[in-house]
């Protein structure tokens, strides 16, 4: 397995190459920088300008900023910010930890609600659990994340005024914008930690629900299929229990398709969120990819899309071993 791993890591290195190569040229297209605008400030001199193009290395062919570039990210220096003049990784790293938070969490909430939705509706196949699992996956599927995410907090809303007109209460069950409460420096750690975890559960869940949707109508056609495989009739007339059938020999072969698809779920979770981050004021990686975007803050873009693919390609690997792990006709040689 390490022969592997080695072999596999090696293996990521021109795919990163190709990749950020491809991401810079893409970032030279956009006409004009981030000191294009400021050329129209009436307060600052060309000569100023000129000198900062020059700080940052603008002055150069693009085949020199980019190795450059690369030079610097060997040794782990993404860049520096225009706008607030400090280090790419210092700008990106707060946003960024909060949007791994929420892609966590929904990761758990997808698989503790697709798995066991997926199961019950194939081996309930057409009962009335199945008919709602199937309803619920379709406007699952339907609504986007951004929508939903607006549905819910009219909800909250409403839901706050029927609970101050019937009992009094004049609070939102759920928190619906923000990371933190307005005391949350007073909390102490645990207070702190527990904080953010209630003010994620609905971006959280908002985020999770169109993979929740998707991932249960896959495991429900993966099941209904194996149910029916000669094996599965095999183990029944041999006395397996319902359990074991359902769960050891239908269900580890179903997941198989979810198990090569985890490499690509976190950076979809990441960059699934995004909306929902605007919608909910999450101080995550969309609006502070929105805002370099818009002021060309070249290198806090790129900086955000790297990690991204160094995501992804980590991603691919942890899908790879654990295939080998769940698939008993993949081996490592």
């Amino acid at each position: 397995m390490f022969v592997y791993l080695v072999r596999r890591l090696f293996q990521l290195i021109p795919t990163f190459i190709g990749a950020t190569m491809l991401m810079f040229l893409i970032s030279q297209l956009v006409p004009g920088d981030f000191f294009k605008a400021k050329e129209l400030e009436p307060n600052v001199r060309p000569e100023t300008i000129q000198r900062m193009r020059a700080e940052f290395g603008l002055d150069k062919p693009v085949y020199v900023q980019y190795v450059t570039w690369m030079k610097n990210l060997a040794v782990g220096n993404l860049g520096q910010s225009f706008v607030s003049n400090q280090p790419v990784w210092d700008r990106i790293a707060k946003p960024m930890r909060n949007s791994m938070y929420l892609a966590m969490l929904s990761i758990v909430m997808l698989w503790a609600v697709a798995i066991p939705a997926g199961v019950y509706s194939a081996v309930r196949q057409y009962s009335v659990g199945d008919q709602v699992v199937s309803t619920l996956s379709y406007v699952g599927l339907a609504i986007p994340n951004f929508f939903f995410a607006q549905v819910l907090i009219l909800g909250l809303f409403l839901l706050r005024t029927l609970t101050k007109d019937w009992f009094g209460y004049n609070q939102l069950i759920f928190p619906v914008a923000g990371m933190t409460s307005s005391a949350s420096l007073t909390m102490s750690p645990w207070g702190q930690f527990w904080d953010i975890m209630w003010h994620m559960l609905i971006p959280s869940f908002v985020v999770a629900t169109s993979g929740m949707a998707g991932f249960t109508r896959v495991l429900r056609a993966q099941m209904v299929e194996y149910l029916g495989s000669d094996f599965i009739r095999t183990a029944r007339a041999k006395g397996v229990s319902k359990t074991k059938v359902t769960y050891k020999h239908a269900l580890r072969p179903a997941i198989i398709p979810f198990v090569a698809g985890i490499g690509g779920l976190l950076p979809n979770l990441v960059g699934g969120a995004g909306l929902v981050e605007v919608v909910m004021s999450w101080p995550g990686i969309t609006p502070t990819f929105l805002t370099a975007l818009s002021s060309q803050d070249i290198y806090v873009v790129l900086g955000l899309l790297v990690v991204t693919t160094i995501l992804l390609m980590l991603g691919n690997v942890l899908s790879d071993i654990l295939l080998a792990a769940v698939d008993p006709r993949i081996r490592y040689s």
